[in-house]
C-alpha cells in the first residue's frame, strides 16, 4: 500500500520537477556554448584590440608645420608687418625613420596579433574540456543516483513494514536500526553526488549559456565506440600536437615575438632623421629665401643600450620558458596516453555479463529476503556490495570515457 502510494506520488511529482529541465546531447551543448558564451566574446575583443594596435603601429608621425610673422616693425613702427615689405617664414618637417624601426615594430604588432589569436584558441579549447567533462561527469553520476534512488525507495518501504513489525514485537528493534543505517548511508552518498552534480551543472551552465537544469543525453554504444579505436597512432600524436596544440604554439610565436621586439629595439638605437623645407621672406641670406632642413640626434650617450639589453633577458627567458612547454607538453600527452590504456584495459577486461548476474542474483536476493530465506544482515551485507559494484562499474566507464577526452585535449586532435 505505501509502495502504491508513493508511486503515485512520483507520477504527480514528475510534471513538476521536469519544469526547468533540459534534455542536450554532447553535440547541441557545443552548439550553444560557440554560440551563447560569454567568454568567447570577451576574449574576442582582445584579438581586434591587437588588430588596431597593427595597424596604429603602421601610422607614420604627422608633418610639422610652423610659421613665423613679424609682430613690430621697429624701423617703420608698424605693427604685423607681413605685406610685401614685412617679414614672415613657414617651415615644414617630417620624421623619416631610419634603421627599418617603423618595419620592425609592425612585425612586432603583428606577432602580438598571432599571440592573441591562438590565445582566444586556447580558451576555446579550455571550455570546450571543461564542458566535455563536466557533461560526462553529471551523465554517469546521474546514473549512480538513479541506483541510489531505486534502492532507497526500496528500503524505504521494506523499513515501513519493519517498524510496525517491531512495534508489534515481531521482529527485534536492532534489525530496524540496521536497516535505517543503511538507508542513511545511501542517502548519504546520494546527497555527496547531487553536489557534484549541482556543482557541474552551474559550470556547464555558465559555458553553454543556460539557466535551466541539464539533462544530458547520451547514446552508450556510441561513445563506447568511439573512445576504442584510435584515429592517430602513438607516436604520431607528439609531432602532430606540437604543431597544433595552442598552448604551445603560443610559447612559440611568444619566443618569436621577443626576438622581433630585440630587432626593434636594436633599431631604436640608430638616431632619425627629421627633414624638411623652409621658406623665409626676408630673414635669411637672401630674398624669398627657400631651404632645405634637416636634422639628427647625435648617439653619444643615448644607445638605447638598457631596453636592448632588456629585450635580450627576455629573448633568454622565452626560450628556457618554450623548452619547457615542449618537455611539459610531451610529458602530459605520454601521461594522457598510458591513463587511457590502462582506463581502456581496466574496463575492457570487466565481463560485461556482470551486469546481468547482479541483477539476477539482486532480484533473487530480494525474493529469498521477502521469504525470510536470509537474514537481514546476509540482505544489507549484499545491498551494500550491489551498489558498490554498481558504482564502480559505472566509473571505471566514466573514466575511460573522461581519459580520453584528456588525451584529445592535451594532443588538441582527434584521437577519437
Amino acid at each position: 500500500m505505501i509502495l502504491k502510494q508513493f508511486t503515485i506520488y512520483l507520477l504527480l511529482l514528475a510534471p513538476i520537477l521536469s519544469i526547468g529541465q533540459k534534455s542536450y546531447s554532447i553535440q547541441q551543448c557545443e552548439d550553444l556554448f560557440r554560440k551563447n558564451n560569454l567568454s568567447i566574446l570577451a576574449e574576442q575583443y582582445n584579438i581586434d584590440l591587437a588588430k588596431a594596435n597593427e595597424i596604429q603601429a603602421k601610422i607614420w608621425d604627422l608633418p610639422y608645420i610652423s610659421g613665423e610673422f613679424n609682430a613690430i616693425n621697429p624701423q617703420y613702427h608698424n605693427v604685423l608687418d607681413v605685406g610685401k615689405y614685412g617679414q614672415k617664414a613657414f617651415a615644414i618637417q617630417q620624421l623619416i625613420y631610419l634603421g627599418g624601426k617603423k618595419q620592425k615594430e609592425v612585425d612586432f604588432a603583428k606577432a602580438n596579433t598571432a599571440i592573441a589569436t591562438l590565445q582566444f584558441e586556447q580558451l576555446v579549447r579550455n571550455l570546450k574540456y571543461q564542458l566535455n567533462t563536466d557533461f560526462y561527469n553529471i551523465y554517469f553520476d546521474q546514473k549512480k543516483i538513479k541506483t541510489l534512488d531505486f534502492q532507497i525507495v526500496k528500503l524505504d518501504t521494506l523499513l515501513n513494514s519493519y517498524v510496525v513489525q517491531s512495534d508489534k514485537g515481531n521482529i527485534p528493534l536492532k534489525e530496524v536500526v540496521r536497516l535505517q543505517s543503511l538507508i542513511l548511508s545511501l542517502k548519504s552518498d546520494r546527497n555527496s553526488l547531487q553536489k557534484d552534480i549541482v556543482e557541474k551543472i552551474q559550470e556547464l551552465n555558465l559555458i553553454i549559456g543556460e539557466t535551466d537544469t541539464i539533462v544530458p543525453v547520451v547514446n552508450e554504444n556510441e561513445i563506447s565506440n568511439k573512445f576504442t579505436i584510435p584515429k592517430i597512432l602513438k607516436d604520431s600524436i607528439i609531432s602532430q600536437s606540437l604543431q597544433k596544440n595552442p598552448e604551445y604554439l603560443t610559447f612559440v610565436k611568444i619566443s618569436e615575438s621577443q626576438d622581433l621586439y630585440l630587432k626593434w629595439q636594436k633599431s631604436l638605437a640608430v638616431p632619425d632623421l627629421t627633414a624638411g623645407i623652409s621658406y623665409d621672406q626676408r630673414g635669411g641670406a637672401f630674398l624669398n629665401q627657400i631651404n632645405f632642413t634637416f636634422g639628427i640626434p647625435i648617439p653619444l650617450w643615448n644607445k638605447n643600450k638598457g631596453n636592448i639589453k632588456a629585450a635580450e633577458v627576455l629573448v633568454n627567458q622565452s626560450a628556457v620558458n618554450l623548452n619547457y612547454k615542449k618537455l611539459e607538453l610531451e610529458n602530459q600527452i605520454e601521461t594522457a596516453w598510458k591513463l587511457w590504456n590502462l582506463q581502456y584495459n581496466q574496463f575492457s577486461s570487466i565481463n560485461m555479463n556482470v551486469y546481468s548476474d547482479l541483477e539476477s542474483v539482486y532480484k533473487g536476493i530480494i525474493a529469498n529476503f521477502e521469504k525470510r530465506n536470509i537474514t537481514l544482515l546476509e540482505f544489507t551485507d549484499f545491498i551494500e556490495s550491489y551498489n558498490l559494484s554498481n558504482m564502480q562499474l559505472n566509473e571505471f566507464k566514466k573514466l575511460w570515457i573522461l581519459s580520453g577526452i584528456q588525451l584529445n585535449y592535451v594532443s588538441n586532435l582527434e584521437v577519437f
